[in-house]
């Protein structure tokens, strides 16, 4: 029997990419899920391909507090408690710090910093009556800056760090907070990232034929979160340059750049 039957599961950014796949997963898992983003078309879309489950759509975008809160709102009206978090609402970008309209940082921060800050502090009490468990889906730009994503990199630096910061004050709790660091992965956020005027690029430059698809992702992040663990790194590459970054950064900072650039143009 999953340890996940009649679980309340709130997952942010539901409608595609990882989160979609975790809210799959977690229905099949037997958990009454919660979920929200900003396109309601794609939100019914998913409803309607489970009738009959317990699963909660709202429309709603995370850079708004007052939007958080009616969604965490009625997610307790709805069935009473949370059990779990996750934060996975998230934009990229994808310009130089020298050509990008400082609204676009901006954009980025609030959508991925303080989106996660607005859910997390209204599910808390309702997290922590349950002793249950806190997810912040980062990035490896969490851990080391790059070119081209600096909003994204420092969007996803302050999650860490105000993640370990709740951590920390809850280590005694019962309450479990962690936060993911995927590497590249099949989903829609590259083809969403913004552009240096703050709109969609449309596309993405990158290759996705051996990048980690989002259902496995997703599977990583269910087995972390029962196994409580305090942080997830994925894919090889990813780990690599977490660990170049720690111990050999001068070296990292040569690897990346190399990786991005192109006869001195960004090309990833």
């Amino acid at each position: 029997m999953s340890i996940f039957l009649n679980k309340v599961v709130v997952i942010t950014g539901g409608s595609e990419g990882i989160g979609k796949a975790l809210v799959d997963n977690f229905i099949q898992l037997g958990a009454k899920v919660a979920t929200c983003g900003r396109n309601y078309d794609k939100l019914y879309q998913l409803q309607s391909t489970y009738p009959g489950k317990p699963l909660l759509i709202h429309t709603t975008d995370v850079s708004k507090e007052q939007e958080c809160k009616q969604f965490i709102d009625e997610v307790i009206t709805s069935f009473g408690t949370i059990d779990i978090l996750i934060n996975n609402a998230g934009v990229s970008m994808r310009s130089l710090v020298v050509d990008v309209e400082l609204d676009t940082i901006r954009k980025v921060m609030d959508i991925n910093f303080w989106g996660t800050v607005y859910c997390t502090k209204f599910a808390l009490p309702h997290v922590l009556n349950n002793n249950g468990t806190i997810v912040g889906v980062s990035s490896i730009a969490g851990y080391r800056g790059l070119p081209g994503r600096s909003g994204y990199s420092a969007s996803k630096f302050a999650v860490n760090g105000w993640l370990e910061s709740l951590r920390t004050e809850l280590l005694n709790s019962g309450t479990n907070v962690m936060w993911v660091c995927p590497g590249f992965t099949t989903s829609n956020i590259r083809n969403a990232a913004l552009n240096k005027f703050g709109k969609s690029q449309g596309e993405s430059p990158m290759d996705e034929a051996d990048m980690m698809s989002s259902n496995e992702c997703a599977l990583h992040i269910i087995k972390a979160i029962e196994k409580k663990k305090r942080t997830l790194v994925l894919t090889f590459t990813g780990k690599r340059t977490v660990f170049l970054n720690r111990f050999f950064p001068s070296l990292a900072d040569k690897l990346v750049n190399k990786f991005f650039f192109k006869n001195g143009q960004l090309v990833k």
